[in-house]
């Protein structure tokens, strides 16, 4: 499963990397990444821990661990000790219990124009 994640996100940097011949290969990238790539390590949490990240604790418990949870905490779940932005350059946008996808969690890039909750957010929804 873990190479499986890095194979995607292998994947995901070979389509940045030839943007200019693929024209929308920053969008793919995001899609890629909300819709596979974050699953594992997500998923990995969830089993060690009894659910997933809460919206406080953000994507930052895949690489550390939460203060009140260190204990159960088996990561880090990233093999990067960074979190991984979007192709523009920012943050994802992670929240739990998500918005869109009630009994799971909400994932976005903002998408080009770097504002949340425009028509070109990037989400797993």
């Amino acid at each position: 499963m873990i190479a499986l994640a890095i194979l995607a996100l292998l994947v995901g940097l070979a389509v940045t990397n030839l943007d200019t011949v693929f024209g929308n290969a920053q969008t793919t990238t995001a899609k890629l990444f909300v819709s596979e790539s974050i699953k594992l390590p997500l998923s990995s949490y969830r089993i060690a821990m009894g659910d997933y990240p809460s919206t406080s604790d953000g994507l930052q418990a895949l690489i550390t661990a939460p203060a009140s949870k260190a204990e159960s905490w088996h990561g880090p779940y990233f093999s990067d000790s960074k979190l991984p932005v979007d192709p523009w350059g920012e943050p994802y946008v992670y929240r739990y219990p998500g918005v869109h996808n009630k009994n799971g969690y909400d994932i976005y890039s903002k998408g080009p124009d770097k504002i949340d909750g425009t028509a070109d957010d990037i989400g797993n929804w």
